[in-house]
């Protein structure tokens, strides 16, 4: 089957280009998405749907790996975003819905440097209090450094997606550092909030000691 428009994958998760996602797939729609997009070797897009709306700007993927397959059609898979994308029109031809969609891309420009520094300082020393040790090397050769950082830095997922949504990396950079200057002090203030997030309460998806 020709895929003609961008199969759309509704979760309550944000994806952020180069994160990699664990998935399990069970729904028969989405298994038969899966197949076709494998078939295809094409991309869906997921975006974050709550309370039954979809938002307007989401994130392709690509299966990069299955983990597992089993009787019944259902498969465990890993998935690694793209680029983002804006709906355009979605459409109800098959089993699931698809969308015409544009990409969405950066403005040309980049963050201060001094700036880059502080949200890598403070995001150490988040994880820090996380109870990790990162590395410094896990930052380097990041042309969206944002992207890395906002998916384990304490967001709801509405401030997640304010972060997808945002117009470039300047912008995004400057949104986390705010959010940071907050967060932080209130991790370190409150030890319920530092309890659980030395039990990975909070965030679930930290990068893997080096």
């Amino acid at each position: 089957m020709q895929l003609d428009s961008l199969p759309l994958f509704p979760l309550e998760v944000v994806l952020y280009p180069d994160e990699v996602l664990p998935l399990h797939i069970f729904e028969d729609k989405y298994i038969d998405m899966i197949g076709d997009c494998l078939d295809q070797d094409a991309p869906f897009g997921v975006v974050l749907s709550s309370e039954g709306k979809m938002k307007e700007i989401g994130c392709t993927a690509k299966v990069s790996k299955i983990t597992e397959t089993f009787e019944d059609g259902s498969k465990n898979i890993i998935v690694t975003g793209l680029e983002r994308f804006r709906i355009i029109q979605v459409h109800h031809k098959r089993s699931y819905l698809t969308a015409e969609f544009e990409t969405v891309i950066d403005a040309i420009s980049q963050p201060n440097s001094k700036l880059i520094d502080r949200l890598i300082a403070q995001h150490i020393k988040l994880l820090e209090l996380a109870g990790r040790t990162p590395s410094p090397s896990q930052y380097e050769n990041r042309d969206r450094l944002s992207f890395f950082v906002a998916h384990n830095a304490g967001l709801t997922l509405d401030q997640k997606q304010d972060v997808l949504e945002a117009s470039d990396e300047p912008d995004r950079v400057e949104y986390l550092i705010s959010h940071l200057e907050q967060f932080i002090p209130a991790v370190e203030e409150a030890e319920e909030i530092h309890q659980k997030i030395r039990s990975n309460g909070h965030f679930k998806d930290f990068p893997p000691e080096e």
